[in-house]
């Protein structure tokens, strides 16, 4: 007899087995009826089946004892993996777990007791919660050793987006164990309402899910083609003005490391990093008479270069998440005592990322050969630094500054094509409100259970 005939046979014994400790009751019978027949509608949730049955079976423990239960439990999830060719191991798995977690939630509810209506109601919702726990831990625990996923993203994926339907089913069972001792079996008919709310709400849920990733990843799509924009944006004005995009990216490079200094974490760095490459990208508004001017500006001209802040922001804030980043552009003219532009603010009332960008912009202005100015050494540069410190400079970001440069942990070459390339890396610019990493796919070979099967 081939191997797949005999794993139906001792499946089919097993059922037959479990089916005679079942009490030839109509409360029991409409149970194993109501458990067996749920399994004919099962949800698909990132290649999880997800069915009612486990709140028959919570019931069974409630009104037919934990023997009866398990049983109960059995002969479902047997039939269904006979139903369904579910393989021996995987048979066995949960034909373990349906006989355990019923025996164990049947106990306790028979230590409870049901002299006290409103006790015992009580008592079969933390049953069916602490149960379906152990439900999910044994599914879980199936799935780590058969290497399909891990046991956190089990939890994030499944469990958790499902556990508010398992509390609102978990109540609704409990109501039909209320009304039991007053209608009767008749009260176990409830159960197929409780069964199809709750297959109602698996399904928005699930649908919910499947909508909110789909979102996510459009939203990673467009924050890719964004990405790839600002990008190209920057290159552009290296091709036209390569003094200024350079200075773009030596800003960036020291007012990351100065954020991190002053405590800002990754998300907060990425942020700063991404405006000091941006800071400048108003004076694409700039004629090159001016852009290129190696005289004196007029008061007109020097108007014209004063709105660049303005400008690089009204261009920045046009892509979608970047308002932050247009925050720091437009303020990073502005002078901690006050009377700088466009805004006029002074203090903490400027972006702390405008305020880092500030100094980095005055030491690489001073100190950089790539540019129109004859360079001061760096200790004439950091001495100036302090020389405006707490009046154009924040004193907090001038001393993080200073310390950085003395302890030589950063520089920028504005002759290397790589130190400038390293600074416009597409991962430096990303939106950190998106997902590090994609959420896998989990994989159809699945335990059974309720919620986790």
């Amino acid at each position: 007899m081939p191997r797949n005939h005999v794993n139906l046979v001792v499946a089919a014994v097993a059922v037959v087995c479990a089916g005679t400790l079942v009490p030839q009751t109509p409360s029991a019978m409409l149970l194993l009826a109501i458990a067996v027949a749920s399994e004919a509608f099962t949800v698909q949730f990132r290649g999880v089946r997800i069915s009612g049955s486990f709140a028959a079976l919570v019931l069974a423990m409630a009104l037919v004892g934990p023997v009866p239960a398990a049983a109960i439990g059995l002969v479902s999830v047997v039939f269904d993996d006979i139903r369904t060719r579910r393989p021996p191991r995987e048979m066995l798995w949960n034909a373990a777990t349906f006989a355990f977690f019923p025996l164990f939630g049947g106990w306790m509810l028979t230590l409870v007791g049901r002299e006290d209506p409103i006790a015992f109601a009580s008592s079969v919702v933390l049953a069916y919660l602490l149960t379906n726990m152990l439900n999910f831990a044994s599914v879980a625990a199936y799935l780590r050793l058969t290497g399909v996923l891990c046991v956190r993203e089990a939890y994030s994926t499944v469990y958790r987006t499902m556990l508010p339907f398992e509390l609102a089913t978990a109540l609704l069972t409990a109501g039909v164990v209320f009304g039991y001792d007053r209608l009767g079996p008749g009260a176990i008919a409830l159960l197929v309402v409780v069964l199809g709310v709750f297959h109602h709400l698996v399904r928005t849920g699930v649908k919910a899910f499947d909508r909110g990733e789909e979102l996510t990843r459009r939203s990673d799509e467009l924050s890719a083609l964004q990405v790839g924009v600002l990008s190209t944006v920057l290159q552009t004005l290296s091709m036209r003005d390569a003094m200024t995009a350079r200075h773009s990216a030596a800003v960036a490079r020291y007012s990351r490391e100065v954020a991190s200094r002053l405590g800002c974490d990754e998300r907060e760095q990425d942020l700063i990093h991404t405006a000091a490459l941006l800071h400048d990208i108003g004076k694409f508004i700039l004629p090159d008479e001016v852009l290129f001017a190696n005289r004196k500006l007029t008061d007109d001209e020097w108007e014209l270069i004063k709105q660049h802040p303005e400008q690089g922001a009204k261009l920045v804030e046009r892509i979608e998440g970047y308002g932050p980043v247009a925050e720091i552009v437009l303020y990073h003219h502005e002078k901690f005592a006050g009377g700088g532009y466009p805004a006029g603010i002074a203090g903490e009332e400027i972006p702390l990322g405008a305020r880092i960008i500030a100094a980095a912009d005055t030491y690489d202005v001073m100190t950089s050969r790539d540019s129109y100015r004859r360079p001061v050494s760096s200790e004439a540069a950091l001495a100036e630094l302090r020389r405006v410190s707490g009046t154009q400079l924040d004193p907090a970001v001038t001393a993080a500054f200073e310390e950085m440069i003395v302890e030589g942990g950063v520089a920028f070459s504005h002759a290397d094509q790589a130190d400038f390339e390293s600074e416009l890396d597409t991962r430096s610019i990303k939106r950190r409100a998106l997902a590090d990493d994609q959420q896998s796919e989990l994989h159809s070979l699945a335990p059974r259970g309720n919620a986790v099967r």
